[in-house]
């Protein structure tokens, strides 16, 4: 079962969205907002794993609000106005609906929603999910050699591919195991691919990442254990 909450300052709108949400039998709609404060301090104590959102609100928009957000929460924007899809797509929303829109197309959205949710669920210990354009792809950690960023997105270095994300290194420290180690402001490296350590660098096969001298001695602590 997905939890659930709508956003959107026209009060007839929520009515469409709770009006079909009633109807898909794996959706939980909690609760519908036409204030984004209220429901920003509605998720402080209730997490949901997905909002409708409207994007043109006053006080805050549904863009701006989504990017306060937990990482882990869905969205789909739902909107009037056609011109915010590329944007969308760049916050991560799982879909885009624009209004008026009949439930088979709002069904559709929400089987999105679902299977997003239980292929994210689904990942081991031993793997991550990554966006990448509008697909998610399955990293494994065993193949995982390091991940470089670059501003506000991160390349997934493996053996015969890269895949880039966007995310930050941030991000992608709280998703690897302790295996992985920071070596440099915007380099994590996979300790058990290590070949050689030297004091401004490392080499991984015939890659070379660099290694900064604040991360130099527990970079050695690490790898000695």
């Amino acid at each position: 079962m997905l939890t659930a909450i709508a956003i959107d300052d026209e009060p007839m709108a929520l009515e469409v969205v709770k009006a079909h949400a009633s109807k898909v039998p794996f959706l939980d709609l909690q609760h519908a907002f036409t204030d984004g404060i209220q429901a920003l301090e509605f998720l402080k104590d209730n997490p949901v794993n997905l909002i409708f959102l409207d994007i043109k609100m006053p006080d805050i928009s549904g863009m701006e609000l989504a990017t306060l957000l937990p990482k882990q929460t869905m969205v789909i924007f739902t909107t009037a106005y056609s011109e915010h899809a590329v944007k969308s797509f760049e916050l991560d929303a799982v879909d885009y609906l624009l209004k008026p829109f009949h439930l088979s197309r709002f069904l559709k959205s929400c089987q999105k929603a679902q299977e997003l949710y239980a292929f994210k669920a689904g990942a081991g210990s031993g793997s991550i999910f990554i966006k990448t354009g509008y697909e998610q792809v399955r990293i494994d950690f065993d193949n995982l050699q390091y991940c470089e960023a670059n501003g506000n997105y991160v390349t997934f270095h493996l053996p015969r591919e890269k895949i880039l994300s966007r995310m930050t290194l941030g991000e992608v420290e709280d998703l690897v195991p302790a295996s992985f180690i920071k070596t440099h402001r915007s380099f994590i490296v996979n300790s058990s691919k290590i070949d050689r350590v030297e004091r401004h660098q490392l080499s991984i096969g015939e890659k070379m990442v660099p290694v900064s001298s604040s991360y130099y001695e527990m970079l050695l602590k690490k790898i000695s254990k």
